[in-house]
């Protein structure tokens, strides 16, 4: 006992000393960043060429780093893959990966570069931190020896994890999260044997991180939230948008908002490849984002937040998302209903034949109720309302339950669900709700050029997604996303077979 008397003494002190300078805001930057992409992804590089490119990558980096830094900023996220790019082998990703210790070794790359093996990615970034007073967020790939003894070890004799890492403002590594829900083409990565939970403090809040295909799943991406209580997830990603729901603006911001925190989103920037869109959202709404589908640029965003918005007095209570929708007797289902495909999942839709109505939807254990009327009505637009309950994906399965508001592609029935950008048709007024069998719901209003909704709808405890007000743009979609974890499959990759 008497020997742990002065670590608990240590613990307390720092934090006191955190409560004694806590910050009721901060600022911070998200980079989007255009990768400089290896000419060969599926041959193995010397270290030197390896070393190189991603020399590249953090000279545009830093570049952003100091911009930040230079405005005010006390935090920056960088994106999934921003040093070395994507779509390697296991062999060929492996002379680009580092050894990155466990935080708890109190180390400071930058000053003490000769500590571990050579580490140049995480000295530099560390100095990167250290030289302009910023934590620094990024993603490399970190690598670990095992063998026989473990089973579950690859026939290469090594780990290798798809990792974030968070350096603060003195440079030292306080954070390593290695990614859990690996995306389908990501071989070259294993993932750890048990979901990390990865959590700091700073003097402007408690932070948590995850990468891009995590927050689709309960683990780690709720228990940060729910259990860990953070006040800001960062979010470094890869994310290849898809219209007309899963564009990374669009569902960014409706996380955040259904799960009630900060969230800084940092995307790649591919236009070959649909990757676009990064933001800062709040609880409220996106305080800066951005999407460019036309050019090759990188883009900063810094913008000021909350620290604690739990403690926010406009913080929204809690929602019993399938309150209203379950209280309604008197609207009929639609008996004219049609399917269609959104890629691969097949809703249930029903045309809205008139300016104004109300109509209902369902489809399995799902009931979808909108309240509409249009203002200016375009004659070669036609909207539907949606309902979908069951499994999405292909290879790795999860459950949605989807209401959703959408425009067609044309007047074609057989377009509705098909990608689409614009719309010329705007709304005096919507209220959407969904009889919902999970807590976990995001909601997002996406208006024509795929652009957020921010301030012009709100989220009543009951469950209705409602427009404040006639809608200043045209609509593309109205959207309440259900994540029913506990339906979903076994994991396909972590399964046994």
């Amino acid at each position: 006992m008497l020997a742990f008397q002065p670590l608990v003494q240590g613990t307390l002190f720092a934090l006191s000393v955190l409560q004694a300078v806590a910050r009721d805001s901060f600022t911070a930057a998200v980079y989007e960043h255009s990768v400089i992409l290896p000419a060969h992804p599926d041959e193995p590089p010397s270290p030197g060429d390896a070393l190189a490119l991603m020399n590249k990558n953090m000279d545009i980096l830093e570049g952003a780093i100091k911009e930040a830094a230079r405005q005010g900023a006390h935090i920056i996220v960088t994106p999934e893959d921003g040093i070395y790019g994507w779509r390697f082998t296991r062999e060929a990703i492996y002379p680009y990966l580092e050894d990155i210790p466990d935080p708890e070794v109190n180390w400071i790359p930058c000053t003490d570069p000769k500590r571990f093996a050579p580490a140049p990615v995480q000295e530099r970034l560390s100095c990167m931190a250290r030289n302009n007073s910023i934590y620094v967020v990024a993603n490399i790939g970190d690598k670990k020896l095992c063998n026989s003894s473990d089973p579950s070890c690859p026939s290469d004799g090594r780990y290798q994890y798809n990792t974030d890492v968070v350096f603060d403002s003195e440079g030292k590594l306080v954070a390593r999260y290695h990614k859990y829900n690996l995306f389908r083409g990501e071989t070259q990565f294993n993932f750890p044997k048990e979901p990390e939970t990865v959590t700091f403090e700073t003097p402007f809040g408690k932070f948590g991180i995850f990468t891009c295909f995590d927050i689709l799943f309960h683990d780690p991406a709720v228990v940060l939230v729910r259990e860990l209580q953070v006040d800001t997830v960062l979010f470094p990603t890869a994310w290849m948008n898809v219209l007309p729901f899963l564009t990374a603006v669009e569902f960014h911001s409706a996380w955040a908002m259904g799960m009630g925190v900060n969230f800084l989103s940092a995307n790649t920037h591919n236009v070959g490849l649909a990757m676009t869109g990064d933001g800062i959202f709040t609880p409220e709404g996106p305080i800066a984002y951005h999407y460019d589908t036309e050019t090759e640029k990188g883009h900063l965003l810094i913008a000021e937040l909350s620290s604690r918005p739990r403690l926010s007095p406009t913080y929204r209570l809690a929602v019993n998302w399938s309150s209203y929708a379950t209280s309604i007797k008197k609207f009929p289902e639609e008996k004219n209903t049609f399917t269609g495909a959104v890629r691969r999942d097949i809703f249930t839709f029903s045309e809205l034949t008139r300016k104004a109505g109300n109509y209902t939807v369902c489809q399995r254990d799902l009931c979808c109720h909108l309240i509409y009327r249009m203002s200016d009505k375009s004659k070669d637009e036609v909207y539907v309302l949606g309902a979908f309950d069951g499994l999405h994906g292909s290879l790795i399965k999860y459950h949605w339950q989807i209401c959703t508001l959408l425009k067609c592609k044309s007047t074609d029935l057989k377009s509705c669900g098909q990608p689409v950008e614009t719309a010329q048709s705007k709304f005096d007024m919507f209220s959407l709700s969904g009889t919902f069998g999970t807590n976990y719901v995001f909601p997002e209003v996406l208006y024509s050029g795929v652009q957020l909704a921010a301030g012009e709808f709100e989220v009543l405890r009951d469950g209705r997604l409602k427009s404040k007000h006639s809608s200043s743009k045209p609509l593309l979609t109205v959207t309440l996303f259900g994540r029913h974890y506990e339906k979903d499959p076994p994991h396909p990759l972590r399964t046994s077979p």
